[in-house]
Formats: structure tokens, C-alpha cells, sequence
């Protein structure tokens, strides 16, 4: 395999520092970037045990700042070629929508949205010119389903999922892929931002505050079976050797039956079962 070039956003923990590694791996030189480079450590300690080291370069990118992407075209203009992208950051906002602040959901979109497509117009110019590269957009099952408590995440993650089904068909003419990764459960630590959101959900006074708490003891319970995000970063590197990939992978246990069951049942009966199984009612 020649050497390639691959961006990944994201990559201060969780799947970004995996799949950073995974691609070093795989004869790519990554660009592995983060809003504060400062968070480095445990990535470029993992890439000396895994002896790849050198095909990592660190770099500070914060993709809800124009500015910061601007400064980061300066390295794309330097590279031989841009062939991967994998638009990585976010975080996970959550509580009940009629308690949430309008702010709380521009900045969920500024980071898992807008972010990621403002970068994105940052590199399809080359990958559009030497007509090939990949976009891989890290969405969720959330992305497919919706969750009470959760509709600000769920709510970027359809957004990105109709934005990457309107790219791929604009790219693909130019030979560019664009690809969907929909994770379950894995331990990333990505509700950590969300229950700060959370918060007014679970006081006491709160209207919500008995489904909230039923919500957060069912991800509690659930916690000991989230998988290892290896399977994510390994998923994204199977993507890129193959030459036609599809637009959608889910990944993790039981994702692609809960879609499947999702798309197939009615909705009063879809929504019983979710009613069930977080409020017990």
C-alpha cells in the first residue's frame, strides 16, 4: 500500500486516538488533530507502544472556529494528496427540550454539524482534483433513532446523516466516497459533556426529573456492556481498502437490528417498546 495521507478530527481519546493509531497501521501518515493539543499525551503514548509514532503528526484544530480551520489549510495546501477525512468530533448533549437553553443546541450544531462541514469544504477542493479520496462522517444509531433525553445529540447526528446522503451523491461523480459509520454503545466517555446539559433535568423540581433519572439509570445499567471502540476504529480502516464502499455501516452489537426493526414496525409500536423499556410504563 503506498503511502496516504488521512485527517482525523477528534483525536484527544475515544475513537480518534483509535483510529489514529489503526491508520498509522495501515501505511497512512496521519494528521491527528484536537482543539487542545495539550490532550496529546495519551495518544502519542499509545502510538510509541504500537511502534507508530512517526506516521502521527499532531496538530491543534478547533472546527467550530473559522479561524482555526483557515490556519489548518495552510498544512493541506502542503501535503501530496488529502485521501482520507474522518470527521470525528462531537459530544453528546442531553435533558428534555423544553428544559434545554436554544444556546445548548447551537453549540451541540456548531461542533457536530456545522463543524464538520466546514471542514469538510476545506478538503473536498483537493480531494475533488485528484479526483478520489474518502469522507467518513462518525454519526450514531442516534442518528437513525431517537431517544428521549438525548434530542439535542440525535437531533446533529440526522442533520449530519442527510448532509453525508446529499455529499455522497454530489462526490461521487468525482470519485470521491462518502461514508457513514453509526456506532452503538462503546466506552468513549462521550456523555461526560452531556450531563452537564443534563442538568436541569435532574433536579428534583423538575417536571422530567422521575424520566430523567430512569433515563440515566438504564445508561448506568447499560455502562459494563458498551463495547471496546476498537471495533470502531477497525471498521473504519476495513472501509478504506474497500474501493466501493456503501454509505452506511452501523457498528456494535444489535445496531443494524434495532434500525431494521425501527424501519419496519409501526410507530405507535416502535414507540411502546422505547416507553417500555426507559420509563417501565
Amino acid at each position: 500500500m503506498d503511502r496516504k495521507y488521512a485527517v482525523i478530527t477528534g483525536c484527544s481519546s475515544g475513537f480518534g486516538t483509535l483510529m489514529a493509531i489503526e491508520l498509522a497501521k495501515n501505511a497512512f501518515h496521519v494528521y491527528a488533530t484536537m482543539r487542545n493539543t495539550n490532550k496529546s499525551t495519551f495518544l502519542i503514548d499509545k502510538a510509541k507502544r504500537e511502534g507508530v509514532h512517526a506516521q502521527i503528526s499532531i496538530h491543534e484544530l478547533d472546527i467550530t472556529s473559522s479561524d482555526s480551520i483557515e490556519t489548518f489549510k495552510n498544512l493541506l495546501r502542503q501535503l501530496p494528496s488529502v485521501d482520507v477525512l474522518i470527521n470525528n468530533a462531537g459530544y453528546a448533549g442531553a435533558g428534555f427540550a423544553e428544559e434545554i437553553p436554544l444556546d445548548e443546541y447551537r453549540d451541540q450544531f456548531e461542533t457536530n454539524v456545522f463543524g464538520t462541514i466546514a471542514l469538510s469544504q476545506a478538503v473536498l477542493p483537493y480531494m475533488r482534483k485528484q479526483r478520489s479520496g474518502t469522507i467518513i462522517n462518525i454519526s450514531s444509531i442516534s442518528g437513525r433513532i431517537g431517544f428521549p433525553g438525548l434530542s439535542p445529540y440525535a437531533a446533529s447526528k440526522f442533520a449530519i446523516e442527510g448532509w453525508s446522503e446529499s455529499l455522497r451523491l454530489e462526490m461521487k461523480p468525482f470519485g470521491v466516497n462518502v461514508v457513514i459509520i453509526e456506532p452503538g454503545s462503546f466506552r468513549t466517555g462521550i456523555w461526560t459533556t452531556g450531563k452537564r446539559i443534563a442538568e436541569p433535568s435532574l433536579k428534583k423540581d423538575s417536571p422530567y426529573y422521575p424520566y430523567m433519572t430512569k433515563i440515566q439509570k438504564y445508561l448506568e445499567q447499560s455502562e459494563p456492556f458498551y463495547e471496546d471502540p476498537i471495533i470502531v476504529a477497525k471498521k473504519a480502516v476495513s472501509i478504506l481498502k474497500d474501493k466501493d464502499p456503501s454509505l452506511r455501516y452501523p457498528a456494535g452489537k444489535g445496531v443494524r437490528t434495532r434500525i431494521r426493526l425501527k424501519n419496519l414496525m409501526n410507530w405507535k409500536s416502535w414507540e411502546k417498546i422505547i416507553l417500555k423499556t426507559l420509563y417501565k410504563i
